[in-house]
């Protein structure tokens, strides 16, 4: 649809709002200046109309199973998308979080907010995935929005544990460690914004692992806040983590969390060197938290350090007192973060360089609210605790 040019009217209540004091020659003038732009923009309003670029991989929608084939309700959909002929990731079956956009096949981000919305794209990690090799089988359930640690809040309801029924499977990639743990996918596409990959797969046996903050793109993924995303694999195997990773990582160069040079991506070949020369710090502050922690979990990790240790690691212990205040930390840069790019930014508020200064989102922030001069000092608190955290 064409964009409407601005009356006269509305040209003087914009001056008057930048406090500007305009002839009716300057609006005159400023209104001629400003009607042969909005060609531009209504060639552009025409463009977003256009048929979308085929995908990479053809295939068909899928479908959503029968309960019946779906025991640990951990499929959200199923499809079938077969990758490249070879590659490092050949012949393995491949459930995506169903966070992450797969051109063509419904994703609802565990939410019924997105219930119906159909992806047009491939995400950078699912067009790698693909390149690989693999087939892509499946959307795996997901939490409402990632916001949940556990695996009840999906719309469709609780995701099981393969081990046990009657228990969590653990969040927010609920689906994608059921199904790794369950046999029903070789290996599983997760995201982690606060827990969201390593959980899960605590609480089902799988290997997840997280990446360093950036190393993996995060284009074609639903965000939470741009220096909590991050997405990773979850397998049955460390040798299978460690193959993934390296089909993932490296920049796509739309991602502005990534760096501009590539690290070394073989990470399988660290798989043959042991534990000997490893340096590994046990977080003090993870342990013996009254009111949360179970003696037994931290009896298991200890007992885990042990065996690391007698590999030739290297252990020590370190302290970081706010560990114990972590959650209180993410939730306010997460709530924060949740504002500016999903509510203000449509999902890609921050995903430019430019936003992640705090200064400027702060003052994007003062500048949506209607009675910027009556905004309590306290408001800007969670920008400067951001500054803080990004700068440490």
């Amino acid at each position: 649809m064409p964009v409407h040019p601005p009356t006269v009217g509305q040209l003087r209540e914009v001056a008057e709002s930048l406090g500007l004091v305009l002839s009716e020659e300057d609006v005159a003038s400023f209104r001629g200046l400003i009607l042969p732009l909005l060609a531009s923009y209504t060639e552009v309003e025409g463009m977003a109309g256009a048929a979308p670029l085929a995908p990479k991989y053809p295939r068909g929608s899928g479908f959503r199973p029968d309960p019946s084939d779906n025991p640990y309700n951990a499929w959200y959909w199923r499809c079938e998308i077969p990758g490249a002929a070879g590659g490092p990731l050949a012949g393995k079956r491949v459930a995506i979080k169903d966070s992450v956009c797969v051109a063509g096949v419904p994703m609802m981000n565990g939410s019924a907010t997105l219930e119906g919305y159909v992806p047009e794209v491939d995400a950078t990690i699912v067009t790698r995935t693909l390149d690989a090799g693999a087939t892509i089988v499946g959307k795996a359930v997901c939490e409402d929005l990632c916001f949940s640690g556990g695996s009840h809040t999906s719309r469709t309801g609780p995701v099981r544990n393969p081990w046990d029924r009657s228990r969590t499977a653990g969040g927010s990639s609920s689906g994608s460690a059921a199904l790794v743990a369950a046999g029903q996918a070789d290996l599983a596409l997760g995201g982690d914004q606060g827990g969201s990959i390593r959980i899960p797969s605590a609480f089902c046996g799988t290997v997840g692992h997280k990446p360093t903050h950036g190393l993996v793109p995060y284009t074609g993924a639903f965000p939470i806040e741009n220096t909590l995303d991050h997405l990773g694999p979850i397998t049955a195997t460390v040798r299978d983590a460690a193959l993934t990773l390296g089909v993932l990582a490296g920049p796509d160069g739309l991602d502005p969390r990534q760096r501009a040079t590539s690290p070394p991506l073989d990470f399988s070949s660290a798989l043959e060197a042991g534990a000997g020369g490893l340096r590994i710090g046990v977080l003090a502050e993870g342990f013996g938290i009254p009111g949360l922690s179970q003696p037994a979990v931290d009896e298991t990790v200890r007992a885990a350090i042990d065996t690391l240790a007698g590999a030739g690691a290297a252990v020590s212990e370190v302290s970081v007192p706010w560990h114990r205040d972590a959650m209180h930390v993410w939730t306010v840069i997460a709530t924060d973060g949740v504002v500016t790019q999903m509510v203000d930014g449509n999902g890609f508020g921050m995903n430019w360089p430019g936003r992640y200064d705090p200064d400027l989102i702060a003052h994007y922030a003062r500048g949506r609210r209607e009675h910027a001069d009556e905004l309590p000092e306290t408001v800007c608190a969670p920008n400067q605790l951001r500054a803080k955290i990004l700068h440490l």
